[in-house]
């Protein structure tokens, strides 16, 4: 298990663009599985939406992107570098996330061609799926 301070060094996002708590399982190169605890104290919230607060879709699909570039991130080859998106396919949001909600989040690489991969992504929480998606991500 990887701790905040661990994945700091992995990935560049800080605070509060720092959407993982911590990771479950790093397999560099290949998956990772990540935790989101989600607060109501998230600065989201506040406007996403004050009476009914919901984490929006695309910040779950960064959170996603987030466990994913540790994959690449963390190989001796690819360290200080950024992983961008190059695309999001087959996006789908299947229940909201809302405060109190612990999102599991796993992330697995299914092709990579030089600097450019392709990911398949899914946030859970047991059998509750909110998200899935297919990302595209370039190293650089």
């Amino acid at each position: 298990m990887l701790d905040i301070k661990e994945i700091q060094k992995i990935i560049p996002q800080r605070a509060p663009f720092l959407l993982i708590d911590r990771l479950d399982e790093l397999v560099p190169g290949k998956r990772a599985v990540g935790r989101k605890c989600v607060s109501y104290n998230e600065p989201f919230f506040t406007g996403h939406f004050p009476e009914e607060p919901v984490m929006p879709g695309v910040l779950i699909i960064e959170a996603l992107s987030q466990v994913g570039a540790a994959i690449c991130l963390s190989l001796e080859e690819n360290k200080g570098k950024n992983a961008y998106f190059g695309g999001i396919n087959k996006a789908r949001f299947k229940n909201k996330v809302v405060p109190g909600d612990v999102l599991t989040l796993e992330v697995e690489l299914i092709k990579q061609k030089g600097t450019v991969g392709v990911a398949t992504a899914k946030a859970y929480d047991g059998n509750k799926v909110f998200a899935e998606a297919e990302l595209i991500f370039a190293i650089a």
